[in-house]
This record gives structure tokens, sequence and C-alpha cells, in this order.
């Protein structure tokens, strides 16, 4: 192993003249052809796999090793500008890496950086905390800075590290702070002072605390969306759903405006129709589709708009919103929110009304949470509701989404939903084979008879349920081979 000399390290901020150029790119991942930084490698004795450590700031920007028993100091040509920051924390707190790369005509090509666990003079990173990597993947999902970032002299310098502390929020904001969006890095350098403040009293520095831990743990992404397979997308559709061909419709010519414009679209999606036709099944086949992180927000258990917006920090008991901890359990910044009961959202008990907290989440100019104190993007969010009376929704709500209207189903689609779909998935689940349970014509049509007048499907599920469920009991506990229901036997079991 290499062996450093510290003792003359300057402890003066001096800044040292870059030897690279930075690249601006939105690569996921790193390869020879696209990686994250270029090193010169004139002598040719960087190997496909060196450990060493990158220079501190104050010496330069290169990295130094030892190869084949001669030191080596390889300077930084080009270096992708989102790991910029990163390098140089590594070069400040001496933290010994392994460079896997590979020599090409520009120099030599570094497609991964891994800890090796072993630390240099208190260095403040080991094998076992997985800081490195977690940046590494952090850094790969950011979109590239602004070309007028913040100069990274400007940055806090880091301390100790774990991954909740104080230490590990100053190591985040200085190596992955000029990927975060604007105002949410001032927000976080903010916070940041508060948190170690001794001014202030230690409630005030645990809340700013959370509050870092929270935002900081939400990946900040673009909102450039992959194409999606149109024909997946429908075969996704016709799995969930019998049916509803003109429903099925509109999904995908919303799915095909995302494939043309990288983009999604500027109205979310209003399921209306009688309660069981199976609105909400459609908005989770429809984030299936999406590959997009998904929450629920029940209105019908929402009557407090603080409930969404969260409570100021001068309350001692004070915490974020469901919408902003929905961010947080994502840990991103893209997201679908599925809104159940859409309709019961303009019932507030007299603190003021949901409704006016989801215009301010739908029209993405942003979302402000009490509790957090930062405005977050929300172009990345899409919604995607349902309810079931329209007159209940006021028009600046229903003006917000593109309205999909549901019917309920007819006699014969009730039919073969119960027989394709509902009987067949409750077999499988608990255990029963077909041929140990029969359904005469007659007792499917009591079955329907029964349910003539019910909206939706949810109820002939249930029945299918208590059919199979039965059919279960007479098998095991009266040892029959195999049940057949006529239609006496279903009247007398739903009665």
């Amino acid at each position: 192993m290499p062996v450093f000399d510290f003792s003359n390290e300057k402890k003066e901020a001096v800044k040292a003249e870059k030897t690279y150029g930075l690249i601006y790119t939105g690569n996921r991942s790193a390869d020879p052809d696209n990686p994250i930084m270029v090193l010169d490698n004139h002598s040719g004795l960087l190997t496909h796999h060196t450990s060493g450590m990158f220079t501190s700031p104050t010496k330069g920007t290169a990295f130094i090793c030892d190869e084949s028993g001669s030191s080596v100091k390889a300077d930084i040509l080009m270096i992708d500008a989102r790991f910029e920051n990163l390098t140089r924390w590594l070069g400040e707190n001496h933290i010994m890496v392994r460079l896997s790369g590979r020599n090409m005509e520009l120099g030599y090509a570094v497609y991964r950086i891994q800890e090796t666990g072993v630390a240099m003079r208190g260095a403040k990173l080991s094998g076992e905390n997985g800081f490195l990597q977690f940046m590494m993947d952090r850094l790969f999902q950011s979109d590239a800075p602004s070309a007028d970032a913040p100069d990274p002299d400007e940055i806090e310098d880091a301390d100790d590290m774990k991954l909740t502390s104080i230490q590990s929020i100053t190591d985040y904001l200085t190596c992955a702070g000029s990927t975060l969006p604007d105002n949410i890095r001032l927000w976080a350098r903010r916070n940041l002072a508060v948190a170690k403040s001794a001014e202030v009293t230690p409630e005030e520095r645990r809340h700013a605390q959370r509050a870092l831990s929270i935002m900081l743990n939400i990946q900040w992404k673009n909102t450039s969306f992959e194409p999606i397979d149109p024909v997946e997308a429908r075969r996704i559709l016709d799995e969930e759903l019998y049916g509803l061909d003109n429903v099925k419709q509109r999904i995908i010519e919303t799915i095909i405006q995302i494939n043309r414009t990288h983009t999604l679209p500027a109205y979310g999606i209003l399921l209306i129709g009688p309660a069981g036709t199976g609105k909400s099944q459609i908005a989770y086949a429809v984030a299936k589709i999406l590959r997009m992180s998904w929450t629920t927000l029940e209105m019908s258990s929402i009557n407090d708009p603080e409930q969404l917006t969260g409570s100021s920090r001068i309350y001692a008991n004070a915490k974020p919103g469901l919408i902003m901890e929905a961010f947080a359990n994502a840990e991103s910044s893209n997201l679908l929110f599925i809104i159940n009961e859409l309709d019961k959202a303009s019932s507030g008990k007299g603190n003021g009304n949901p409704a006016d907290v989801l215009l301010t989440l739908l029209d993405n100019l942003g979302f402000t949470d009490n509790y957090i104190e930062c405005n977050i993007p929300t172009t990345g969010v899409y919604p995607i509701a349902t309810a079931n009376d329209r007159e209940a929704i006021s028009a600046p709500l229903m003006s917000r989404f593109a309205v999909i209207e549901l019917p309920d189903y007819t006699p014969e689609e009730k039919r073969v939903i119960f027989t394709r779909f509902a009987m067949p998935k409750v077999l499988k689940r608990i255990g029963l084979r077909s041929e140990e349970i029969v359904l005469t014509e007659e007792a499917l049509d009591a079955v329907m008879e029964i349910f003539r007048k019910t909206s939706g499907i949810r109820d002939l599920e249930q029945a299918a349920e208590h059919i199979c469920a039965n059919a279960l009991y007479l098998i095991e506990a009266e040892h029959m081979t195999q049940v057949t229901y006529t239609a006496e036997m279903i009247f007398s079991l739903f009665k």
C-alpha cells in the first residue's frame, strides 16, 4: 500500500488550479465510453483496478497511487460535473478508493469508484458504512448541474459522518449540493446552519435536522420520461379489467402523448363512475404502466387541510403533512398520486378546505409544506383521482383533470367477469381446484339475479368469495370430493 506524507499539507483553503474540464451529461450509468472521469495516463502505469486517493484541493486535481513500485500522480483531465464535488470531498478527507477503468485514446477512463475499507489518518469513510456507494447511486440519478452552479469552494466543509446525522447531511450537501434545485440547495444550507447553531433551542435544532433528513433523502429527478410500449400498456389494462374499451383507449392516448413529448400531460385523470366499477384498479394499473412510485390520498378520511400541509415548527409535536410524507416515503420527486374519493375533498370541518390544498399540488407551480418551509417542485407529480359524484367536485378542482366517465357493467359483462375473473381468482387464492366446484347454469343465473340491482362488480367478487369458502368447508369438513351448486343452493346461501 502506498505511503502518503501529510506533514506539509497546507492548512489554508488555497484554491488550486484545475487541470480538468467538466462534462455535462445525464447518463444514469458509466462505462469506458461514458466515463465518470478521464485521468492522464502518459506513464501507462494505471491498470484496470487501481487503489489510491484523490489529492486534497489544496494540492491540485489529481489521483495518486502506487503501481508496480512506482508512485504515480495522474492529473484529472475531464470529469462528469455531477461528481466534481464528490471527488473534492474524497480528496479533502484522504479517503482510499479503488478505481475501475480502461486505457482509452483520451486517457484512463474511470467508470467505477469504490470504497477500499482502508482509512488514512482518521479518514471518515470505512468499508462498512456504504456512504460512497450511496452517493454514487444518487449522483447517477441526478441531473447535471448548470454551468453557472456555485463554485465548490463556496460549499461548507464536511466533518464526521452517519447517514441520518448532521455530518452525513453536511457531506451530502458537499458532494451533491450542485445537483439539487437552486432553492432547495439554499434552503438546505440555511437549515443546516440552524441545526448546527448553539444560539437556538434544542427543539429548533431537532426540527431543522429532521427537515433536512426528509428533504435530502428525496431523489430530485428530472421530468423527462422514457417511452412506454402501448402494446404492453394495453396488455396490463386487459389483464386488470374486462371490457371498458373506451376507458382503456383514453389511457393509451395519454401514454402516447407522453411518448411524443417525454413529459407528463398537463392534466391528470379523473375517473368518475358508480361504486365497484374498477376505478381504483384502473388507477393502480396506470401507475404500473408508467413505472412511477405511487401513493394514495384517501380524501374521505381527510377533513383538515393541515393533514395535507403539515404543522409549523413552532409546535413541539410538529410534523410534515401527508403530501410531504408521500415524497419522503417514495424518496422521489416523480410521484403518482392516487386520490381516492375526490368528491369528499370539499368537506372540511371549519379549519379550511382540503380541496384548496389539492389545487396547489396540481398546479405544477410547487408545493410548500408548513413543516418543511420550502417550495418543492411538482412538475414530476401526476394525479389520478376517483369519484362517485361529479356534482360534489368544485369547478376549479374539476378543471385540473381530464374526466373519464365509467359506465356500469351490463348484465352480460357481469356474468363474464364473475365466471372468467372473480371465481378463478378466488379459487387460486384459497387453494381450490376448478374441478372441485361446479356452478350449473341455473346457479349462475341465480347469482346474477341476486345481484342484479347492485352497481359495479364488488358485490359479485364478494359472492365468489362466499361460494368458494362454502365449498371449501364442505370439502374439508364433510369430505365431499366435488360441490355442485344448484339455483336452490345459491338462493339458500345468500338468503
